[in-house]
């Protein structure tokens, strides 16, 4: 049976048996929220996303009711913050392993399925409410032999035109590709990826990570290979090749970027680097928008020599409110079973937590999703498999002393669009500005504000006036030309 774990806090161990947290920081507590049992859910692979109601929700990649210990299904949940779990959805014939969630302006949360869905199983979109009702949006590859997208394996990202973009494998070349999908589904292959010299724009194979759309108007992204930048139109441009050819210092293998406030793009490889060339260590980088790339920290294999900093790191980096990057590792730290790490902008990294495998340690192992920091300030992942000898994941948290703020949904916008603020005790909010400009507002809930970008409006900080204090966006609103 599951187990919602509540606030069953440690500071620096796990039950006694994890002595095992690097701590630099503030009050820093780590908390297991909630383990997966297969009936509920398993494998949960993807981060969680905030919902308007302040609530977190994701996917299992596998599991349901009825499939205890099955490797197929998977399900879509929502957990309060407190960690009470509610199953909102389980795949079956309509899709198999579904990806990370996105919240879009409209309300509902939209998403991919890797498999399933049809009768060549190459995936689908769906989009679904809060409450679990789920439309299936579009079937990838119905045809026998088609040269379409098919599998994606990424989240989705909505654009400022407010339809869908990401990655999927299949395409005219089968080494994956770039596609627009709308809200009411009418899908477009925007970039074929190719393996073959003389290939258009460089040679890329297989884009596993999302895309983000950056400051510009424009999507950058990467392949197994490489770091692109792709128009919404469907030009692309590689900006940087990993070295691989002799040995991979540079890392090899990136996860999805992040653009940062100071306008670079961060990410991770999972493998490579400086301490292990060929082997699965990996690398945090940045990249300017031009192609310009530093590797900022290498990872090294445990016991190379001693080293518990972690190992490959799969997910994305985040940036958190206090400017530096949260992410985690697959594997390394401590126990070998993955971490939680903090890195500046100037490449100094901190192991935050590592995860444990004896016996008796409730954590869980093998992080793979990136973290997400909540309007409350505090941090929630996943971990792939652990918890208990269902050995089905868990959810956690980890505070480490950051203070509440907003984010709005989406991230940018003409003046007009309309704008959700989600956040903590909103209610009685006063005032809502956009880099100093003032807004109407709905105050809708306490965890909810809706607004339209107010004329007059520039690219800033939006702020929001609560009687308990002023809150600010976690990063610039980009108000859109």
């Amino acid at each position: 049976m599951s187990k919602a774990i509540g606030l069953v806090t440690r500071a620096c161990a796990v039950l006694a048996l994890c002595a095992s947290v690097a701590i630099t920081l503030r009050a820093q507590t780590f908390a297991t929220l909630f383990i997966f049992d297969g009936p509920d859910g398993r494998g949960p692979q993807a981060a969680l996303v905030q919902g308007a109601d302040g609530n977190l929700y994701g996917t299992t990649y596998y599991g349901g009711p009825g499939c205890g210990s099955c490797f197929t299904g998977g399900t879509i949940f929502k957990i309060t913050p407190g960690g009470k779990l509610t199953t909102l959805y389980t795949f079956g014939a309509e899709g198999d392993g579904p990806n990370q969630l996105a919240l879009a302006d409209d309300g509902y949360f939209y998403g991919t399925a890797n498999y399933g869905g049809g009768a060549y199983e190459y995936g689908t979109v769906f989009k679904i409410t809060r409450s679990g009702a789920l439309t299936t949006l579009y079937t990838f590859c119905t045809q026998s032999g088609c040269t379409g997208s098919k599998g994606p394996s990424g989240p989705l990202v909505q654009a400022a035109d407010h339809n869908f973009y990401g990655t999927a494998g299949g395409g005219a070349y089968d080494y994956g590709t770039v596609f627009t999908v709308t809200p009411a589904g009418a899908l477009t292959t925007l970039y074929s990826f190719c393996n073959q010299e003389g290939c258009p724009n460089g040679v890329g194979v297989t884009p596993h990570a999302g895309l983000v759309q950056a400051s510009n108007g424009d999507f950058y992204g990467t392949t197994n290979e490489t770091i692109f930048k792709i128009t919404p139109s469907g030009t692309l441009t590689t900006l940087y090749t990993f070295s691989c050819a002799s040995a991979c210092l540079d890392g090899a293998a990136a996860s999805g970027l992040v653009q940062a406030t100071d306008g670079d793009f961060y990410g991770t490889t999972s493998q490579g680097g400086a301490n292990c060339p060929a082997s699965d260590c990996g690398t945090v980088f940045r990249i300017t928008p031009r192609g310009t790339l530093t590797t900022l920290y290498s990872f090294c294999a445990q016991g190379y020599p001693s080293c518990t900093d972690g190992e490959r790191p799969l997910a994305p980096l985040i940036q958190a409110t206090d400017g530096n990057f949260y992410g985690t590792t697959q594997y390394g730290g401590t126990n070998g079973v993955g971490t939680v790490f903090r890195i500046t902008p100037s490449g100094t990294l901190t192991t935050l937590y590592s995860f444990c495998a004896q016996v008796g340690c409730l954590d869980g192992e093998y992080p793979q999703g990136a973290l997400v920091q909540a309007t409350n300030g505090d941090l929630y992942g996943t971990t792939a498999q652990g918890g208990s000898y269902d050995n089905a994941g868990t959810i956690f948290r980890l505070s480490v002393g950051l203070g509440p703020f907003v984010k709005t949904q989406p991230h940018n916008g003409k003046v007009g669009a309309p704008i959700m603020i989600l956040g903590t005790d909103l209610t009685g909010a006063t005032s809502v500005t956009f880099n100093g400009t003032p807004a109407a507002f709905t105050i809708v809930s306490a965890t909810e504000i809706t607004t339209t970008v107010p004329a007059g409006a520039t690219t800033g900080e939006v702020r929001v006036t609560t009687p308990g204090g002023t809150l600010a966006s976690g990063g610039p609103f980009l108000v859109a030309p």
